[in-house]
């Protein structure tokens, strides 16, 4: 599948010192740990894979007639918001 990454992602990328590379990464050894079947256009998810030993969440689409994987947002989170295997939130 083509991953195609949109502005947003590009953006927090950026920011976050985050590169193409981190992401193939955390996508090829991580694993779904939300699923939003009622986001519009399309069904996403939240995703935690690794790069190294960096932590990251990204919330990925997939457009299967297209071949496409939509990468809407990449990020680390924030370990006073998540459990600490980052698949659960904490609620405050």
């Amino acid at each position: 599948m083509l991953n195609t990454y949109r502005q947003h992602a590009i953006k927090r990328m950026f920011e976050r010192g985050m590169t193409e590379i981190d992401v193939d990464s955390a996508l090829s050894n991580g694993r779904v740990i939300e699923n939003y079947p009622n986001d519009y256009p399309l069904p996403s998810c939240l995703w935690l894979g690794y790069s190294d030993h960096r932590p990251i969440h990204i919330v990925f689409a997939d457009h299967h007639q297209r071949g496409e994987r939509i990468i809407i947002t990449v990020y680390e989170p924030n370990p006073s918001q998540w459990s600490t295997d980052f698949s659960k939130r904490i609620m405050l």
